[in-house]
Parts: structure tokens; C-alpha cells; sequence
């Protein structure tokens, strides 16, 4: 797995937790879906890279 799937996992993973358990409505907790969405953009974007 790449890293950037392993953090959107993460990021996703919170945002869902923020917004439905402990019920965060500010914009703040959307920042963790926005940048979740942006590192599976870079994870396609990137590809797999062999080293």
C-alpha cells in the first residue's frame, strides 16, 4: 500500500469519526475530508513509482 492510501484511509477515518461521534460541525473538521480527497488525488497522480 502506498502512503498516500494509508493516509487517506487515516484522514477519512477521522473525518467520519469528527463529524458523526463527537458531532464537530465547524469547517475545521471538513479540512480532514479535503485533504483525505487531495492525497488520493496525488496517490493516482503519482502511481507507483519503483525505486
Amino acid at each position: 500500500m502506498s502512503i498516500w492510501t494509508i493516509l487517506f484511509a487515516i484522514l477519512l477515518i477521522a473525518w467520519i469519526g469528527g463529524f458523526t461521534v463527537f458531532h464537530v460541525a465547524s469547517g475545521l473538521i471538513h479540512l480532514l475530508l479535503v485533504f483525505a480527497v487531495i492525497s488520493l488525488i496525488l496517490h493516482f497522480v503519482m502511481g507507483s513509482r519503483t525505486a
